[in-house]
């Protein structure tokens, strides 16, 4: 009798100990997305691991992915594979902010992304474009604290679905529209938007000159627009074996066809045809360092991983997802070893504007 109070106790505690640290521990946010929800977005589960290999296929065959035709389907597997791991474990807002003393995450995120709407000075009810929307957050905030009318694209349809459900959550959809596309080739006329802005999307772009040509193209004469750009910085050299392994291992656990140099940023604006009105990195002094959120989430990241692994040994999670959570868990460390460095910066911001006539 005695010992089966006791094997019912020692049980009874295990349970307990593992819904604390699955459920109430939770992940590095919790952000609406459980882990018992986690798929490969519009992959069937059966799959998932199909097309991550066939991720990695594209770093295996470097000319592929050079290949500006296929990089769109590639950077579709990727957020389709990422998705839910992303909002889970990190939030709908798929990018960096500088740490800010004093502010949570979720706070210095969204001051973070409501300066970028700030830059471009627009006015409520003016139509400004997020190029590269991801599932919302930063359009949500943006929406919220200018009231323009924010319309964003994605190429991955699973985070325009998730994007649509948030905006209605946070009862901004008529503030927020989602639309599926490429924004090397938007579905937009010309001159529609009053502003525009991209936070960490474009590198996604094999090249930077088209996506910014053709944002151009949509933004009214006069208007503005900011980008946050992933970019090596001047520390960056490209005969330092150390410096190209971290580059290397950022792009391939972050769907980059190639990093760009901060030098090649103002260039490519002013090839288009903007105007710069201001180039500055953001990453840079005396901001805070950028990776500390990584640093300090790595208890929860290794939490997560553990939790992934027995929801996918279960059959709860599909497989694959496990191999897709390990590639991230390596990435971060290429991403704090970058901003350690000083070789990598997630946020070289740059403010743009469409002269009021086209040069002849």
């Amino acid at each position: 009798m005695v010992d089966s109070v006791a094997l019912f106790c020692t049980a009874g505690l295990v349970a307990g100990a593992l819904y604390w640290f699955i459920c109430i521990l939770g992940p590095a946010e919790r952000k609406g997305k459980r882990a018992s929800d986690l798929s490969g977005g519009s992959i069937s589960a059966e799959k998932v691991r199909d097309n991550y290999d066939q991720y990695w296929s594209f770093f295996r065959r470097p000319k592929e992915i050079e290949t500006a035709e296929k990089v769109p389907d590639f950077v579709d597997t990727f957020y389709n594979l990422v998705t839910d791991i992303y909002e889970w474990g990190w939030g709908q807002s798929f990018h960096f902010s500088p740490h800010i003393p004093g502010k949570s995450d979720k706070d210095a995120t969204r001051i973070h992304e409501e300066m970028a709407v700030d830059l471009i000075n627009v006015k409520p009810g003016q139509k400004i474009l997020d190029a590269g929307c991801g599932v919302g957050g930063p359009m949500r905030a943006i929406a919220a604290h200018s009231k323009a009318q924010v319309t964003g694209i994605t190429i991955n349809e699973y985070q325009v679905q998730r994007a649509k459900l948030h905006n209605k959550k946070a009862g901004l959809d008529s503030l927020c529209n989602v639309v599926c596309g490429n924004f090397l080739k938007m579905p937009f006329d010309e001159n529609t938007f009053d502003g525009a802005y991209s936070i960490e999307a474009t590198c996604h772009a094999p090249k930077l000159e088209e996506v910014y040509s053709e944002i151009f193209r949509v933004m009214k004469p006069g208007a503005l627009f900011v980008s946050y750009e992933w970019v090596t910085t001047e520390k960056y050299r490209d005969d330092d074996e150390e410096h190209k392994d971290v580059i290397q291992g950022i792009e391939r656990g972050d769907a980059l066809p190639g990093l760009r140099s901060y030098k090649d940023i103002a260039a490519t604006a002013i090839k288009v045809g903007f105007e710069v009105v201001k180039e500055k990195d953001l990453a840079k002094p005396p901001s805070k360092p950028w990776w500390n959120r990584l640093k300090m989430g790595r208890l929860a990241y290794w939490r997560n991983h553990v939790v992934v692994v027995i929801l996918s040994a279960l059959g709860v999670a599909p497989k694959g997802t496990v191999d897709v959570h390990d590639m991230l868990f390596k990435t971060a460390d290429y991403l704090t070893r970058g901003g350690e460095t000083g070789i990598f910066s997630p946020m070289h911001m740059i403010l743009c504007r469409k002269p009021e006539k086209a040069s002849e």
